[in-house]
């Protein structure tokens, strides 16, 4: 099934990372959860992340 459009402008950044890191998004990606490539996991991981955060109040205003 097709991803809705997101109703948000996005933009585009660039991470270096190790072989490793990149080895762990690959794993997770296999499994389904996250995304159909390792930058889709990337950006659920950290927008899981950043909803932490904001949850516990460590992201100012």
């Amino acid at each position: 099934m097709a991803r809705p459009k997101n109703s948000l402008d996005t933009i585009q950044i660039t991470i270096s990372t190790t072989s490793q890191v990149r080895d762990v998004l690959d794993r997770l990606t296999s499994t389904g959860l996250y995304g159909k490539n390792a930058a889709d996991t990337a950006q659920a991981l950290l927008k899981e992340r950043i909803r932490e955060l904001m949850e516990k109040g460590q992201v100012p205003p």
